[in-house]
């Protein structure tokens, strides 16, 4: 590929300066929760009558632990500089190799946003891949990467911190190379950066599915976005998008997808925010509490399921109370299923109800909730019992689901009703 050996040079160099930067600031970090403690521990002896004792051990302990940790810091920061320098050598991208992806689409799901304002060769595009490879979205480009295109397109996002390797679980063929096998579809799997607003990742993907449609080498009939996690809701904003701007894609859409999709939030990302904002009350916790903070606004949309930019655009990012997501409805005339998992067999098992799948909650899957309801119909869902958020991406009954649904109807008779 042109360039190759430049993109690669840039995104070593940045993943060996970034690397141990997060490192160098993890240490000051944990100096500064060390700072804390020592200062609970000291300052309560000072106030008995061993303090003409303790405070010359005070200042002692603390130039020397002081001295440690910035020297230990500092060794970082040069040991970044110097990676930049050496890490250097022949071969592919890391962002074209699955480890490598894997490494960056974590990077991106924990500050993608602050890689992306920084102008970081890390901060991910989104993008179609084949075997790792960014596929330019021009007739050619498209022609060369999809000899064989149908006019079945079937278009797979990832979720949080995942890249489009994420469908590959154990030996097993991907949906997408079944579905391409088992009803003409040809899969397209998509790769973004995750710690971006879904709002931002949606309306980019509603620009890329237009000029998908638009210079696909055969003609597009019908259009499936399936969507793990947050790739659901990243879905779900580009209809919106699309339905906004008059996109001519959404008249080609025939299904969506939900994975393990929690439209009504999370509550992972409900406790890192909670955890967030009890964590900065006390000056010992604070030094994590900021850490958390770091997370990226990805993250953040993950508390309630934003899907528009006035979901975030005015709030307040650390407060403890977050005002509820926009109500937004599903696309008209379209079929939207999707599938939701439990770690128990029944979802009403107590565990299961307590849990979900591990990362999300079944009534949260199912877009069904005492305040909110995204407006799913029973029969498009299916559930997965005994098995975790995970196993979504490559399983046996979700994919004869899939098949069942994406299947083309076959032609009635003249004369003949359904």
């Amino acid at each position: 590929m042109v360039g190759q050996p430049t993109t690669r040079r840039d995104e070593v160099r940045e993943l060996g300066r970034l690397g141990l930067t997060e490192l160098a600031r993890a240490t000051r970090g944990i100096a500064a929760v060390h700072r804390s403690v020592s200062g609970t521990v000291f300052g309560g002896l000072a106030r008995t009558p061993l303090r003409p004792w303790t405070e010359p051990s005070h200042t002692t302990h603390e130039t020397i632990s002081e001295g440690i940790y910035d020297a230990l810091a500092s060794g970082l920061d040069n040991a970044a500089r110097v990676a930049e320098s050496v890490l250097d050598a022949p071969g592919r991208a890391p962002s074209s190799t699955s480890r490598g992806a894997q490494a960056i689409g974590v990077l991106n799901g924990l500050i993608g946003d602050e890689l992306e304002a920084t102008g970081s060769v890390l901060a991910g595009r989104m993008g179609i891949r084949v075997e790792g490879d960014d596929v330019p979205v021009t007739s050619a480009g498209l022609a060369t990467a999809f000899p064989d295109a149908t006019g079945h397109v079937v278009v797979f996002l990832h979720g949080l911190m995942e890249t489009e390797y994420a469908w590959r679980r154990k030996d097993r063929a991907t949906y997408g190379r079944r579905l391409q096998s088992d009803i003409g579809a040809t899969p397209v799997l998509l790769r973004y950066n995750t710690g971006r607003h879904i709002s931002d990742n949606g309306r980019e993907l509603s620009a890329l599915l237009t000029r998908v449609v638009l210079l696909w080498p055969t003609p597009v009939t019908s259009l499936t976005l399936i969507g793990h996690s947050m790739g659901g809701l990243v879905i779900r904003s580009a209809c919106y998008a699309a339905e906004e701007n008059g996109a001519p894609w959404l008249s080609k859409l025939r299904h969506t997808v939900s994975l393990g999709t929690p439209h009504l939030g999370a509550p992972l990302a409900r406790g890192v925010h909670m955890s967030t904002a009890a964590l900065r009350f006390t000056p010992v916790t604070r030094p994590f509490g900021e850490f958390l903070r770091r997370r990226s606004v990805g993250v953040r949309d993950l508390f309630h399921g934003n899907l528009i930019d006035d979901d975030w655009r005015w709030a307040e990012p650390d407060v403890l109370r977050q005002k509820p997501s926009a109500a937004i409805p599903l696309v008209e005339g379209v079929r939207h299923l999707y599938a939701t998992a439990s770690v128990t067999r029944d979802p009403r098992h107590p565990l299961g109800r307590i849990v979900g799948d591990g990362l999300v909650l079944t009534p949260s899957g199912r877009g069904e909730g005492r305040a909110r309801r995204v407006g799913f119909r029973v029969d498009d869902g299916l559930h997965l019992g005994g098995a975790h958020h995970f196993t979504l991406l490559n399983s046996e009954v979700i994919y004869r689901w899939l098949c069942e649904h994406l299947r083309p109807r076959p032609q009635l008779p003249v004369g003949r009703s359904a």
